[in-house]
């Protein structure tokens, strides 16, 4: 499993050391630790300055000394090519984004296709406050307090054929209201894609907010995909179309360069990337490394999934 990061990410821009089933009877599944287990979660304001909203949602896979990143860290660190390849890039060049009035396409191998109004989209779903770990393929890490709904919830309304094998998920393409599709970093729009179990797979959501509040522009607004096992590019933002599909999606980065990014991208510490071990991550807002984890801290919950592969291979 070899992944790289993009070119046009500079080492500087990495974290400086100096700053940086159904649902419950899945909750036992998944290994959510009880509320008392990880200190100061439910409700409870991030410590940083006081101003932080609150932290809201259940820790799933999460380890003691997990903490939540705070607001100000998640909402200005962002990777969003499409508002610019730096770090802070996307707080600066999405102020203008309007997300809102917004449709999202779900179609392809389903029995009931449809064009929805965001509000139609989400209305009939239960919307859930979860907390999870992220891992950036850049070596980075946070903890983020995510509001969504499961994106198994939104395909079994659409119900897919058994031809079904993959899901293809699209960015909206629109280079005045995005200004960074006006380069040629990617060929435009971005697109992601994930094997039909693992869209269905109850950790898997659709972001619609974040620490309690609607999401910002720069953290994916209105639509955000939320795979905790996997490196933070699969995660398409500000999605419009949801497309099932029988063969294996390219996505984006590997359309780019696909002898360093692979299309599954589970988080996998025995696995270095060329510039620098993989087996050890900076936590935004700690000094010290720590020991990266098997998809994640997840392995519990997903790795039945890839039983047999050979995850250097299929990367």
């Amino acid at each position: 499993m070899l992944i790289r990061r993009p070119d046009a990410c500079k080492s500087s821009e990495i974290t400086p050391e100096q700053h940086y089933v159904g649902r419950r009877k899945f909750l036992a599944a998944a290994g959510v630790l009880g509320i008392g287990a990880v200190a100061g979660f439910v409700p409870n304001a991030c410590a940083q300055d006081g101003q932080d909203p609150q932290v809201l949602g259940k820790p799933y896979g999460l380890q003691k000394d997990d903490k939540p990143t705070p607001w100000t860290d998640v909402t200005t660190y962002n990777n969003f090519y499409e508002f610019g390849t730096g770090k802070g890039d996307p707080v600066e060049n999405a102020k203008a984004f309007k997300p809102r009035p917004w449709t999202v396409m779900v179609d392809g191998l389903v029995a009931k296709p449809a064009q929805y109004q965001l509000e139609d989209f989400l209305k009939p779903l239960v919307v859930e406050d979860r907390i999870y770990r992220h891992r950036c393929v850049e070596a980075w890490s946070m903890v983020v307090p995510w509001r969504g709904i499961m994106l198994a919830d939104v395909l079994k309304r659409a119900q897919p054929t058994s031809q079904a094998k993959f899901v293809e998920l699209t960015t909206l393409y629109d280079p005045q209201r995005m200004p960074g599709q006006q380069r040629s970093v990617l060929a435009w729009p971005y697109v992601e894609g994930l094997r039909l179990d693992e869209a269905m797979h109850p950790l898997t959501m659709l972001a619609t907010g974040v620490y309690g509040r609607d999401l910002p522009n720069q953290n994916g607004a209105p639509l955000h995909l939320i795979v905790p096992w996997k490196y933070g590019f699969k995660g398409v933002k500000s999605i419009v179309r949801i497309r099932l599909v029988d063969r294996q999606p390219k996505n984006s980065w590997n359309i780019s360069n696909p002898s360093e990014y692979g299309f599954y991208s589970n988080v996998n510490p025995e696995v270095d990337h060329p510039r620098w071990t993989q087996a050890k991550e900076r936590r935004i807002g700690e000094f010290f490394k720590r020991p990266t984890l098997m998809f994640n801290g997840y392995a519990e919950q997903v790795a039945a999934m890839y039983a047999g592969m050979d995850l250097r291979k299929n990367y």
